[in-house]
């Protein structure tokens, strides 16, 4: 079994919903949700693992607050509707865009 290295997947994508290119986060953790429209991708079935198979695009839904992890972003899938919180990314180069995020309906 090959272990995965968190490093080799901070990598920049194309944002799924609005094209837009994602640079990789360099605040210390991964990115895997585009700071101009908040959009994701299905990618784990659990935080991290990379499992899933669907790989359709996640539609932020909601804003929660975790012990520790800080204020997170709900994404749901528009495919099959699995629910997956999101922690903001709030240092770095290419920080979430918190105007976008305090002007959502779910506030």
């Amino acid at each position: 079994m090959r272990t995965r290295s968190r490093q080799a997947e901070n990598t920049g994508f194309e944002c799924v919903h609005c094209t837009a290119p994602v640079p990789a986060n360099t605040d210390g953790h991964y990115r895997n949700h585009c700071p101009f429209c908040l959009w994701s991708l299905h990618v784990d079935e659990l935080p991290g693992d990379r499992a899933s198979e669907c790989r359709q695009a996640m539609e932020p839904i909601g804003l929660v607050e975790k012990s520790g992890k800080g204020w997170q972003v709900v994404h749901r899938c528009t495919a099959c509707g699995h629910r997956q919180p999101n922690r903001l990314v709030r240092d770095g180069e290419s920080p979430d865009d918190l105007d976008l995020v305090l002007s959502l309906p779910w506030l």
